[in-house]
Order: C-alpha cells, then structure tokens, then sequence
C-alpha cells in the first residue's frame, strides 16, 4: 500500500487530497479545499499564488504521514523567476486581455499552418507564447518560466523544470519531438533561458525540506493529464472522453498527433499524456458559464435549479457556449439573451430555463467537438466517459448522452486527484505498469453512472439554429 499527497488546484477552487493505492485499492480522501479565482489588482487580473502555496503546505500537513506528493492544475500560466530564484510578481491569470491581437502578430512572423505542425496547439488567445509576448520589460529581468505545478514544485525542492504534459500546452513545445521548439521561441522572441529541462511524470523531482524530507514527484501535471489517466476506459474500447469542469476538455486518446490541415481548420490541440500519449481535444467553454450565471444571481445552491431546469423544455433555446462574449467574467444571464435574440431565439424566461440553456448548450458543444474529433481521426466513438465535477451534474450527463447518441459514463468525480495518486503510486513502487492496469483499477474501485441516450430533442435543428 502507497499513501500519497495530491494537490488538484483549479481556476475556481483547490484541494489536496490523500490517496491510499494497492492491490484492488484506491481510495481518496479530501483533506483540505479551499477556494481559488482571479483578483483584479489594477489594469491586470491576477492568481494569488502565495495563498495556494500556504493552502498547499496546509493541505499535505493534514494529510499526515504519506509516501509522496504531486501537484497538478489549470494550464497556461506561468511564474517568471529572476536569475536568483525569485518570483518576478504574482502569475497572470489567463482570462485577463492582455494578449488581445498577439495571437494576429505572431502570425504574421509565423504563418498558422507552421505554428500548428511544430507546436499542434489549437488557437487559443491566451496561450502561454501569447502571454509571454504580452509581458513587456519582464522578459528581460526574466532567468525561467515555471507553469504552475512546476514552480510550487520548485518552491518546495528548490529544482527547476518543466513537467511534459503541462509544457505541451504552451505552444513553445515541440509536439512530435518532445522537446522544447526553441526555434520557433527564438523566431518569436522568447528566449531560450527561459524554458527549463523538460521531466516526464513519474519523475521524483526532489524532496521537501519543509515537509520532513518528503519525496515530491512530478505527476501528469496538467490537470486535464491526469483526469484522462482516470477516465475507466476497458481495452480496446472505442472511447471519447470529456473532462468536465470550468472548462470541458473533449476528445480522444491517441497514439501520435493528429496534425492534418483538417485538423488546423477545426482548431484542434494535440497535447501530451501520460505515458507518451496525445490528447487530441478542443477546449469547450465549460461549466464557466453556469458558475458565473449562479455568481451574477448571487445564488450558491445549484440542485434546486437543475431539478426545476430538467423540467424546462429541452432545447428551447440554444447558443453557441464557445463564442468569445462568454470567455470573460461577467453577466452571463444578459449576455444568453443577447445571443439568442441575434440569432432570433426567444430568450428563456426564467432561471430554470436559463440553466436549461447553458447546459443543453454545453451538450450540443460536446455534441460538436466528439463527432468532429471522430471525423478527423477516422476513429469510432461507442462511448463517452464523463469525468470531473461535472459527473455529478445528472442533467448535463443525460443532455450529453442525448446528443452525441452514445452512452455517457459518468465518474470518477475526482478523476485529475486519481490520476495524479495512479501515478505518484507508480513512481513509488506499486504494480501498474501501464493505463490499462491503472484503468482497471479505476473501474474496479470507483462510482460510475451511465446514461443511455433517451432519442428525444433535435439535435441537428438545435444546432441549425446557431448556423442561421
């Protein structure tokens, strides 16, 4: 039996939880949560870093005696570190404008068809190398750029690196080389000091002092990484996947990147997993939308909505949940009505029915991005495993199920906290070798809920309706 610490922080909350892990066993227990969000400081939107990291050493103190630690987050966004080791201010938090029109002057100097076939990122403005452009005199003081997994790992062991399925995602990362596309940093004007050595996960990065010598082992660090190492796919299963929660990661596992010009078109990632493998997936605007629409309410208290909104008609209006009004805070609830009086829908009336349509919403964009992930890859979709919070959300997991015409499996829960405790356990000596052992134990030890597509509502009139 390995008992280890995992830190699972996310835009919107935080927790470390204790993994137990052995034959036939995995387990978890919350220990500590704690909340998390951007704060506007002035002209930017920024993460409070410091308090994570006291969150964190909080949580892995009340976790008491375990055999490891690993951490894993949102991606994207980084620490800049001077050359003594010293944090040059808070992180940025992603959602901030900063980076508007960056992304078109890169372009110019690196054509998008090039940026693709190096890096396999989809277009997303506030990508790191975006970010990076966007700071100005900083880079200049600047000796490392740590996404955020890597610096508190560096705050806590002192050594300085770059776990691989985080670094995927900054579009400085060489997706087919798996290494660093200093080139490409070079010609963008990002320099090279400012990329540390790559690490895989399973990586013991060093110990803690702070923690009585703790062993800190880099996991998928990527939260999304290690939700998929959690999704309890059986082998040989024609699976999708969708990680669901402020945003819905949606796609497919696979062996190499998928890089055609179908797939640039598209805007498709390929992004690094665990054991070598690609996370071919679109970004989808996620359950963002409902918190900040219950945020604007002033409402806390989310089952007494989604039951009444079960019984709003389904598909009564529907917009387009990945259109760029919904990307930053703000009223949600008055930016649905415009969108839907645009496209010549009657605003829903009333809360339930505003919270049918942002989840019937959210489904026909899991509807969207499945089948063109299948199309693209030339890949058979016969199931769709749905983890992460919103697993617990009954009316999203059916609404999913209904509109891709597949089986939705709903759980674990706390994928990205299992995965990140599968590989810690790995690293530290228990027998599983591969995804397939680690799945199997998922399977076998964890809550999943399936739904079967009910045949009602139409889904392809839903989604005419967004086209004109």
């Amino acid at each position: 039996m390995k008992r280890v610490a995992a830190v699972d922080l996310g835009a919107s909350s935080g927790r470390v939880m204790a993994g137990t892990v052995g034959p036939s066993t995995l387990r978890l227990e919350e220990v500590r949560r704690f909340p998390n969000g951007g704060v506007q400081a002035g002209p930017l939107l920024y993460w409070d870093i410091l308090g994570l990291y006291r969150e964190t050493l909080a949580g892995i103190r009340d976790a008491g005696a375990v055999d490891g630690v690993g951490i894993d987050s949102w991606a994207v966004d980084y620490g800049l570190l001077d050359d003594r080791g010293a944090l040059l201010g808070n992180p940025v938090c992603y959602r901030d404008p900063r980076t508007d029109g960056v992304a078109a002057k890169v372009a110019a100097t690196v054509p998008a068809r090039e940026l693709y076939d190096v890096t396999g990122l989809q277009r997303l403005p506030f990508n790191t190398l975006y970010q990076l452009l966007s700071e100005g005199d900083r880079i200049e003081a600047a000796s490392a750029m740590l996404l955020i997994p890597d610096l508190l790992n560096y705050w806590l062991t002192g050594s300085i690196g770059a776990e691989r399925t985080n670094a995927s995602t900054t579009q400085l990362y060489d997706v087919r080389a798996r290494t660093w596309a200093l080139p490409l940093a070079s010609r963008v004007g990002i320099p090279s000091r400012l990329l540390p050595p790559l690490r895989d996960p399973g990586t013991v990065v060093g110990t803690a002092a702070e923690l009585s010598g703790l062993p800190v082992i880099a996991v998928g660090s990527h939260d999304t990484a290690s939700a998929v190492v959690a999704v309890p796919a059986a082998a040989g299963e024609n699976f999708a996947y969708i990680s669901s929660g402020t945003w819905s990661l949606a796609g497919l596992e696979l062996p190499a990147p998928e890089l055609s010009d179908a797939a640039l078109a598209a805007n498709f990632t390929n992004e690094g997993g665990v054991d070598g493998t690609i996370r071919f997936l679109r970004n989808v605007m996620g359950l963002w939308v409902l918190s900040e629409t219950l945020r604007t309410w002033s409402i806390s208290d989310l089952p007494p909505l989604l039951s009444a909104a079960a019984s709003s008609p389904a598909l009564a209006a529907v917009v387009d949940i990945d259109a760029p009004e919904f990307l930053p805070p703000g009223d949600m609830p008055a930016r649905i009505a415009l969108a839907c009086t645009a496209t010549g829908q009657r605003p829903p009336p009333d809360r339930p029915a505003m919270v049918r349509c942002i989840v019937d919403s959210l489904a026909l964009a899991h509807r969207r991005t499945i089948r063109e992930a299948a199309r693209l890859t030339g890949r058979r979709v016969d199931v769709v495993h749905l983890v992460g919070g919103g697993a617990r959300n009954e009316l999203l997991c059916q609404s999913t199920a209904d509109a891709c015409g597949v089986p939705v499996l709903a759980g674990p829960v706390e994928a990205a906290a299992l995965g990140n405790v599968l590989v810690q356990a790995r690293a530290l000596g228990e027998d599983l070798p591969d995804l397939v052992s680690m799945r199997a134990l998922v399977r076998e030890t964890q809550e999943i809920r399936r739904y079967e597509p009910s045949g009602t509502g139409d889904w392809d009139a839903a989604e005419a309706r967004l086209r004109g």
